[in-house]
């Protein structure tokens, strides 16, 4: 959360990064944040005024002030959070179009740096130009400040600067500067813990099982892999006839007890398993009375609990393809992983250079399925030719890279794997 300086230290910020580059692209720049009617008098020649001609409340943290979670472990005060408008105007030389190519700055340095790192906020704050936000503290927010365009129609436009009062138009953009969380002094309460959790009483089941987490063998902490051994933990989890639904399909587990379930993943046919976030339910066969073994007539199911289940990469080819182009690469590579990848799975290759020299990334979506299936097949354009490290994201889920644990290699500690290398 940010305290009342918020606001002056995004245009203080934004104020600093358009200064340092465009004072590079056209000499004598300088960059204000007077009203728009203002300029000419005291203001330089050539350069851009940054107005804040409007604030309102972001649409998606509304009502954040209602929540009562902790951040940071400090306590939760009221907080408001907003996105801010800025009207980006240029004005210089029109012989010269030096106001056009202060335009052109100022869209390529926001392009390339589309939001405020905490960096540059902290160099602003320390900044003497600007001893007045001293005591802000935006760089300590948790949500990201992001730069994003507006696009005005000429009927917007028009209505914006009309509101400046007897003030002549300038070649200008709009962007929207979102958001901005603004915390307030006073704490709010917070309830009481619930003791306990109930699902509905004694009718019908009593006795229904209730799942609490999921984890691997390994620890808390540790990655869900098709390899695992994973530790169900809950309340009344056994019964006569004890299953884990996961992604639909129903299994028996290596053992249960009151309180823990322990299902080996490595054991499930590969066509059970999907990366990406899976539901996963205890259920209870209740035999049909009168028909002993009978499971079909009476259904007891737990809570549905998420766990994100990662894929492995366990082969990858490479099929040159095209000529080179700027001794650039294309290649079409075939990724083999150890779970059935859905139809309607979104795959991501994450690309990145095996190199501490200024090294490359890229990323690659791949293409629709027709079936589900453990390959995917990925086009690869205008890469450098170099070995990579490889990472895939099935539904956002994304596979592990290995470590070199050697302690006599030179590569100690690095990643190793998986990799694949794009010849010249």
């Amino acid at each position: 959360m940010s305290n009342y300086l918020a606001i002056a230290t995004v245009t203080a910020t934004l104020q600093r990064l358009l200064q340092a580059a465009v004072q590079v692209d056209v000499d004598g720049a300088r960059v204000t944040t007077v009203q728009p009617g203002q300029i000419g008098s005291g203001t330089p020649e050539t350069g851009i005024n940054l107005f804040l001609y409007q604030v309102s409340r972001n649409p998606a943290l509304k009502n954040t002030d209602t929540v009562t979670a902790r951040m940071k472990g400090n306590p939760v005060k009221r907080q408001t959070a907003i996105d801010l408008y800025y009207m980006v105007s240029f004005y210089g030389n029109d012989t010269e179009l030096e106001p056009q190519r202060l335009l052109g700055s100022v869209i390529r340095t926001f392009n390339d740096r589309p939001s405020l790192t905490t960096e540059s906020i902290q160099e602003t704050i320390a900044d003497s130009s600007f001893r007045f936000l001293a005591d802000s503290n935006l760089a300590d927010q948790v949500q990201q400040v992001t730069i994003n365009p507006v696009d005005l129609t000429l009927d917007d436009l028009s209505k914006a600067w009309s509101t400046f009062f007897q003030t002549a138009y300038l070649l200008s953009i709009t962007y929207k500067v979102t958001m901005v969380t603004i915390e307030g002094e006073e704490s709010l309460k917070k309830a009481l813990p619930v003791r306990e959790r109930n699902f509905g009483g004694s009718v019908p089941f009593p006795y229904q099982p209730v799942v609490e987490h999921v984890a691997s063998d390994l620890g808390k902490l540790a990655p869900i892999v098709a390899t695992t051994t994973l530790h169900i933990y809950g309340r009344q989890l056994q019964s006569h006839r004890t299953q884990v639904r996961i992604n639909g399909f129903e299994m028996a587990p290596a053992s249960v007890t009151e309180t823990q379930i322990v299902l080996p993943l490595a054991t499930l046919p590969v066509d059970c398993l999907r990366a990406g976030i899976q539901g996963l339910q205890v259920i209870h066969r209740i035999a049909a009375s009168g028909s002993p073994g009978d499971y079909r007539d009476r259904l007891i199911e737990s809570n549905a609990i998420p766990m994100i289940l990662r894929p492995t990469i366990k082969q990858v080819y490479v099929t040159p393809s095209g000529e080179p182009h700027d001794e650039l690469r294309s290649a079409l590579l075939t990724i083999r992983v150890d779970v059935m990848v859905g139809i309607k799975q979104r795959v991501v290759l994450v690309m990145n250079e095996w190199s501490v020299d200024n090294p490359s990334g890229y990323q690659f979506e791949a293409n629709p399925r027709s079936a589900d299936t453990d390959t995917i097949a990925i086009a690869l354009r205008n890469i450098k030719p170099a070995t990579y490290l490889l990472r895939l994201q099935i539904d956002g889920a994304e596979s592990l890279l290995s470590v070199d644990t050697d302690p006599n290699s030179p590569t100690f500690n690095w990643y190793s794997g998986p990799k694949v290398s794009i010849e010249d």
